[in-house]
């Protein structure tokens, strides 16, 4: 048999110009035709020993899901990704596949890794385009009840894995609209609402049921869905915004990217006039922070009408930790980079932000994070103008679930402990994965832990063990 020839790059993926997509808020990337799609899926090596299965956190069969699209089964295809991972479109938008599935390719030894993630884009917008998903054969009901608290990445992927096994699940959540972080943190550019909507859709269709505008340590507490659910899980994410305790923080026009991002998305101050949200539009935009957040305001700032974005960041490009897709679609809309930059006071007058005083950096040695810290250059003082300013410089969770529940126990920020073999938490019967035991992290990794949570939910509600 003839060797296989190998392609050694991605099929490229069309998008919007950047000075087109900079005047709009439509999805930048527009997916590959299914052409492109068989293309690219052959160019996997269909490796016996696949190191891209366990280098995703969810443990999608990727050969196996690759070898369908190559050969036109795309129905197929979305039902095998299903079986593992119930919001397929999210995750191919916004998973970093280049730190995980796509980083351990076989291919990626010496030429560009398989575009998994595009490709898992591909089959589920082809299944919602060719007539909707179709659901998976459910078993008899369990008759157990499990509460599931937030509508997330995690409690979406907990509830649907739960619903598949039989089990009667509710998910409560605060807001008026189900997605947690990807409904108000992620912009409509990079994660379109009715894709969203589409995924939550599907996990309903499985018999799961949304109960929204319900604040769980408010509108009921923990103790109370215990009395009335076998198991409770908890999915609420990070929504507490860190600040950074400078001077003159308190200024007007200062705000947090949860803040700010959350008018723009959820409150949907992007489709005005259709909705007359308040928000910010500054002429020039200050986004402090180096991560996908901050990549995300900045965009926004420009979309939402800022002559300059700019980038505070106290390391330089290569500690950045956004994605390096988010990082370069920033820099092709003229987003500005502040690197080695650390913020030291916010100078205004009439109670409204002027400017942003800052040091430069130089860098030192690695710290407890693997990369290089920061280190101060004395008397190098220099200011940036700007009448809007945006910190996004990490999250903890709310407090309200860990106040309202003293017998929860909890870590540094907030942060609620749970064991990561089974997501079990201190208090019998209640379970939790996501942003809530790590802070903010990443959606394919609050789903990967949901699917634990699952598997030990499953047997508690089996066994009564803990």
């Amino acid at each position: 048999m003839a060797a296989k020839t190998i392609v050694p790059t991605k099929t490229p993926m069309a998008e919007q110009p950047p000075e087109v997509r900079v005047c709009n808020f439509n999805e930048v990337p527009y997916g590959y035709t299914a052409e492109q799609a068989m293309a690219e899926a052959k160019r996997c090596l269909l490796c016996p020993k696949a190191l891209c299965i366990p280098g995703c956190p969810v443990n999608v069969d990727i050969p196996g899901f690759l070898r369908l699209v190559a050969d036109g089964d795309f129905g197929a295809a979305a039902a095998l990704i299903k079986q593992t991972n119930a919001l397929p479109a999210i995750t191919g938008r916004v998973c970093p596949q280049e730190s995980q599935c796509e980083g351990v390719c076989s291919l990626s030894r010496r030429y560009q890794s398989v575009a998994i993630g595009r490709l898992e884009r591909f089959v589920a917008d082809w299944e919602a385009a060719s007539g909707g998903f179709n659901l998976p054969p459910l078993p008899d009901p369990t008759h157990k009840k499990v509460a599931v608290v937030g509508s997330g990445p995690a409690g979406l992927t907990v509830a649907a894995d739960l619903a598949r096994l039989g089990h009667h699940v509710t998910v409560f959540e605060a807001l008026h609209e189900a997605g947690g972080v990807l409904s108000y943190g992620i912009p409509e550019f990079r994660l379109p609402k009715s894709i969203v909507q589409r995924e939550v859709d599907y996990v309903r269709s499985l018999g799961v049921r949304l109960r929204i505008d319900f604040v769980v340590g408010s509108s009921a507490t923990v103790d109370e869905l215990l009395a009335e659910y076998d198991a409770v899980f908890l999915g609420t994410g990070a929504g507490l915004p860190w600040f950074l305790n400078l001077p003159g923080e308190n200024l007007g026009g200062v705000y947090s990217s949860n803040e700010y991002l959350t008018r723009a998305n959820l409150m949907k101050a992007y489709r005005y006039p259709e909705y007359d949200t308040p928000i910010a539009r500054g002429k020039r935009v200050i986004v402090i922070g180096g991560g996908n957040t901050a990549m995300d305001a900045a965009r926004t700032a420009l979309r939402l009408g800022a002559k300059d974005a700019i980038i505070v960041y106290r390391r330089s490009r290569q500690e950045l930790p956004a994605r390096l897709e988010e990082v370069e679609h920033a820099e092709q809309e003229g987003v500005q980079f502040h690197l080695l930059t650390t913020p030291v006071a916010f100078h205004g007058a009439d109670g409204r932000v002027l400017e942003l005083e800052c040091l430069r950096n130089e860098l030192g040695e690695p710290d407890a994070s693997g990369r290089r810290r920061p280190v101060a250059v004395e008397g190098s003082n220099f200011r940036i103008p700007a009448d809007v300013m945006v910190i996004a410089i990490g999250q903890s969770p709310s407090p309200l679930i860990a106040k309202s529940t003293p017998d929860l126990a909890t870590g540094k920020g907030g942060i609620v402990q749970a064991d990561p073999d089974t997501m079990k938490t201190s208090k019998k019967g209640v379970f939790a994965g996501g942003d809530i035991i790590t802070g903010g992290a990443t959606v394919i990794l609050a789903m990967g832990q949901a699917k634990i949570a699952a598997r030990a939910i499953d047997e508690y509600l089996e066994t009564g063990a803990w």
